[in-house]
């Protein structure tokens, strides 16, 4: 996250923009504005040398109108808990655009998971949820992977629930391995949920897709999955991919003369989202500095990171050629930066909208969970495409009606859906 980024602030900064215009009520502002519950943990974990190393953990739920909480669980070693605040926050607006039946939530362990073992991982992720269980569940909130976590680790949570409640839970977690619960399609569906949301923009302003290309931040599984996507999907060029290494602590942006090959870099790429430079050389590719990603003259930017990348300074290195910035990322661009891209008259495609393919794809595996009955992975695409398209298609006739932004607009759609559950309930 930028270091002058504050996550949660930006969050509360774009909620009151849409809240203003809206003429939203003071009392249902401060319902909205915050989280209603949070949980603030100390995780003491045995490590393989035998000594106790003590974590501290997060989990905020923001909204649970519409219905269970649900949000990712990070491990990242800069996690804060108003950077859990703001995902938490987003992810109400997130499952309400995408109009599925949750609210928002999400949980964050201060790790580099990249410096513990399989087994230290693995005790971790149990010590969360003794630490948690009483407060989630397949009707209470339901965390899934994020930054940091991976399927396996979803599958142990699921299994630590299941042990402590005595029956078999799958729907506590979603984005399990398939197999354990898990959902067909649920690895490409963020990633592809982008490419869905980048088509229909790309109808909107008249662009041919096979004349497109993009550049892409981050390499890991949305990006990954967005760059298969746009290439297989659109048939469009991938010009560059950025990640960060973690040998050499910095960023570097990975490009090839005749297009990026994504199945061949995810190859090359290890579970944190790290690409071999070596063997990327050795194939061709060209390393340059991790920032070059943003200013390579592309129709489409997909920043696929983490939050605030796009901010007062680094906005201003977008090329002309930019079209469509596709939020792949949660909070990429700043209220700043939001500025001068309207200015510019890029169609911003804003992240609870673009990214909301995970969600959407996590709920249909607890839909899944709950009958015990499993879908093929093309009638889950199919599903998902359907979703996203109906949900894009909601945001841009709410912004051509009311003639403001995407992002304006997605809030307005969330919004309304959320007071609405709020009314319905009796809440407000």
């Amino acid at each position: 996250m930028s270091g002058q980024t504050n996550a949660f602030e930006m969050a509360q900064q774009q909620f009151d923009k849409v809240a203003d215009q809206l003429g939203l009520d003071e009392q249902v502002r401060q319902i909205l504005r915050w989280p209603a519950r949070e949980f603030h943990m100390r995780l003491p974990v045995r490590m393989d040398d035998g000594k106790i190393r003590v974590f501290h953990a997060f989990r905020v739920q923001h909204n649970d109108a519409r219905g269970p909480n649900k949000g990712g669980l990070r491990f990242h070693p800069a996690e804060t808990a108003d950077t859990v605040r703001a995902l938490s926050m987003w992810m109400t607006w997130k499952c309400a655009v995408a109009d599925i039946p949750l609210g928002g939530g999400k949980g964050g362990v201060v790790v580099d998971p990249a410096t513990l073992s399989v087994a230290e991982k693995e005790r971790l992720c149990r010590a969360y949820v003794r630490a948690m269980y009483r407060n989630i569940g397949p009707r209470q909130d339901v965390p899934a992977p994020d930054v940091g976590t991976t399927p396996q680790m979803m599958g142990w949570m699921m299994d630590e629930y299941s042990r402590i409640t005595g029956q078999y839970t799958p729907g506590v977690i979603t984005g399990k391995p398939v197999g354990g619960g898990g959902s067909l399609g649920r690895t490409e569906a963020t990633g592809f949920g982008v490419i869905y949301t980048v088509r229909e923009a790309m109808k909107h302003l008249g662009l041919t897709p096979t004349e497109c290309t993009v550049a892409l931040q981050g390499f890991g599984n949305v990006s990954q999955y967005a760059a298969i996507g746009f290439k297989e999907i659109l048939g469009g060029k991938v010009v560059c991919v950025s990640c960060w290494d973690r040998e050499d602590k910095v960023s570097y942006t990975f490009s090839k003369e005749d297009g990026v090959d994504p199945w061949f870099l995810k190859s090359i790429t290890d579970q944190y989202g790290t690409i071999n430079k070596d063997k990327a050389r050795e194939a061709g590719y060209q390393l340059e500095d991790g920032g070059a990603w943003i200013s390579k003259p592309v129709d489409v930017l997909i920043p696929a990171a983490l939050e605030g990348q796009i901010n007062a300074e680094t906005v201003h290195l977008i090329n002309p050629s930019v079209k469509i910035l596709a939020e792949g990322a949660n909070g990429p661009t700043t209220p700043e930066a939001d500025v001068v891209l309207n200015e510019r008259g890029i169609f911003i495609v804003p992240d609870f909208l673009c990214n909301s393919g995970g969600v959407t794809v996590s709920y249909f595996e607890g839909v899944q969970n709950d009958m015990n009955f499993y879908w093929t992975r093309e009638e889950v695409l199919e599903k998902l495409n359907n979703n996203m398209t109906t949900a894009f298609k909601g945001v841009l006739d709410m912004s051509l009606e009311q003639n403001v932004g995407m992002r304006d607009a997605a809030y307005m759609v969330a919004i309304h859906k959320v007071v609405k559950a709020m009314e319905l309930r009796g809440w407000i």
